[in-house]
């Protein structure tokens, strides 16, 4: 008696029909990385995290560290030029990478485990813990973060970056914790959130295995979007001169930039590269960013895809938030002639 070849394959695990699924699997998660905008942002964000932490060793000066020439242009000696004390500021940009990278990574982690314990806690749980919890993230929700840390700065006059990061985590993770909340909503109703539920499954294993998985990419979508906001709010502190101007950071050499009129006396070296820096990882984190929602997505996943072919022959790309207008098939007339009245003649008798 012999088998059918197809009853083997659905027996054997790994085999025929029972292997597609693995390998679609293990294709589907390399598919955020396969993301040409992920894997773009990802590269550059390793860039910034690399020299976050050999900066300040592969410097070639000390950032503070005051030289002869003056406002001096780029050169072999200082790359990106020096300041009016003579500081080199290439020093000061690989040193003020670390400050900007852990205030936006710091911030950010804050932010996201309140977000997630708040939001996934009350979506879940509903009725007065819901209510409670919702109040209390309204009350977060309206509490300004810079105005905030300009009062911390006020009266404390050398606020360390854990401070400045601890105040933006803690006053931008309600906006965060609301979106949670809703896509927990949708979710504690589903048929596999209530298998587990009637199989007797603790709440922290039902909301740990079951929901947490399903929410990873919102999860990480608001931790990028709070890591680029405590970015620029700490580079905008620094800036308007609220912070210390003795730990360096992007910020701190625009400000200075600025207060000794970099642009009237036309050094550009001085601010162009630090502003090169934000815009460089604003972009980075903003290409992550849209990674994760084509990765979540599968509408926007396949944007840009799918063509189609007109009446005429040409070839028209389908994209999201772009209608295009085909020509209309070009119809031939064919001409009507004109019947000639025949006049019949009256007979007369």
């Amino acid at each position: 008696m012999s088998i059918p070849t197809s009853s083997i394959e659905q027996v054997i695990p790994g085999q025929g029909a029972m292997a597609q699924p693995a390998k679609k699997a293990r294709r589907n998660s390399f598919r955020f990385v396969a993301n040409k905008k992920a894997a773009t942002g990802l590269i550059i964000l390793g860039i910034y995290l690399l020299l976050a932490i050999i900066g300040p060793w592969i410097a070639p000066y000390e950032p503070g560290a005051r030289g002869d020439q003056l406002v001096a242009p780029p050169s072999a000696d200082h790359w990106l030029g020096t300041t009016h004390l003579g500081q080199d500021v290439w020093s000061q940009i690989l040193v003020g990478t670390r400050s900007v990278m852990f205030v936006g990574f710091f911030a950010g982690i804050v932010a996201t485990v309140l977000s997630v314990l708040v939001g996934v806690t009350a979506g879940y749980v509903g009725g007065k813990t819901d209510e409670t919890l919702s109040v209390f993230s309204n009350v977060f929700l309206v509490i300004p973060a810079l105005p905030l840390i300009i009062i911390i700065t006020s009266v404390l006059e050398n606020a360390e970056d854990w401070l400045i990061a601890l105040v933006i985590g803690l006053t931008s993770w309600s906006w965060n914790a609301r979106v949670l909340r809703a896509q927990t909503l949708s979710l504690r109703r589903r048929d596999f959130v209530e298998a587990s539920r009637a199989t007797g499954e603790k709440t922290w294993r039902i909301i740990g295995f079951e929901l947490l998985p399903n929410l990873t990419a919102v999860i990480a979508s608001g931790f990028v979007g709070t890591v680029i906001f405590a970015v620029l709010s700490e580079i905008t502190l620094a800036f308007i001169g609220v912070t210390s101007n003795t730990t360096w950071n992007w910020g701190t050499i625009l400000f200075w930039a600025q207060g000794q009129q970099a642009l009237a006396q036309n050094a550009w070296w001085w601010f162009v590269p630090a502003g090169l820096a934000i815009a460089l990882l604003g972009t980075a984190l903003s290409l992550i960013n849209f990674g994760i929602d084509e990765f979540v997505s599968p509408r926007l996943r396949s944007a840009g895809k799918t063509r189609i072919k007109t009446a005429s022959g040409r070839t028209v790309r389908m994209r999201i938030g772009f209608t295009p207008v085909l020509a209309a098939t070009p119809v031939v007339k064919t001409p009507v002639l004109a019947a000639t009245p025949v006049i019949e003649k009256e007979t007369v008798e």
